[in-house]
């Protein structure tokens, strides 16, 4: 019996060993995990991910064969939990994806913030605005660094992730001059020279091209040209 004991233990440990020794393990998802499967699905995934994270908390097990035989009733059970939390937080999707949070902030004359919008400022915002309270981990976002109106995804359920509109704006200014306020930097990516001119690209449609203006473009290619042949005879 000891003997037994100590066989099963070393064999645990062999187990174990092996199993820390992997880059990547098959697990059968339980729950719903976004960006990675729905319950009764069989994923790859990093060994650090599943052993750190999806086994600890339940969100998955090991794809063993024995295992494996349940994926069916997994999969039944998790498309009737999955619908009664869809309907459940139907209406809370429906009220977030019509909101609009605004934050005024510092800035400089590119639109670059004097620091950024974090997470933490639009679950605050969102719990002030709709009563709805979520967690910084729903939220997916880049960090908001400028000027300009952004979206953010709130992630309620695998299924539902509805998006809200954010706008940032200057101390003092309205939320509507925010909106009509385009950084420098993309301004300055919007205009082109022609001839001693510049205009913005959204005109140039709209640019008569006369025998000056050929000309113009005609010499500058010349120009660019012969640049290129001395540097390349040079060399």
């Amino acid at each position: 019996m000891v003997y037994f004991d100590r066989l099963a233990s070393s064999t645990l440990l062999v187990r174990v060993s092996l199993l820390k020794g992997l880059d990547v393990m098959k697990v059968l998802l339980l729950k719903d995990v976004y960006k990675l499967g729905r319950a009764g699905d069989v994923k790859k995934v990093a060994d650090g991910y599943g052993r750190n994270y999806l086994l600890p908390k339940h969100l998955a097990v090991l794809a063993t064969p024995g295992a494996l035989k349940q994926v069916e009733y997994i999969r039944e059970q998790a498309t009737i939990r999955r619908a009664a939390l869809n309907e459940e937080m139907g209406s809370v999707a429906e009220v977030l994806s019509k909101l609009t949070l605004s934050f005024p902030a510092k800035a400089g004359e590119t639109g670059k913030l004097y620091g950024s919008i974090t997470t933490q400022m639009i679950v605050d915002a969102i719990k002030e605005k709709s009563g709805v309270a979520v967690e910084k981990h729903q939220i997916e976002i880049e960090p908001i660094r400028t000027l300009g109106e952004k979206k953010a995804h709130v992630r309620l359920t695998v299924d539902l992730v509805p998006e809200i509109r954010i706008i940032v704006h200057r101390e003092g200014e309205t939320v509507a001059e925010a909106v009509a306020e385009k950084p420098v930097e993309a301004v300055m990516e919007d205009m082109v020279m022609v001839g001693d001119k510049v205009l913005v690209m959204e005109d140039i449609a709209d640019l008569e091209v006369t025998p000056e203006v050929e000309e113009t473009a005609e010499a500058e290619e010349t120009a660019e040209a012969e640049e290129i042949n001395e540097t390349e005879e040079n060399a």
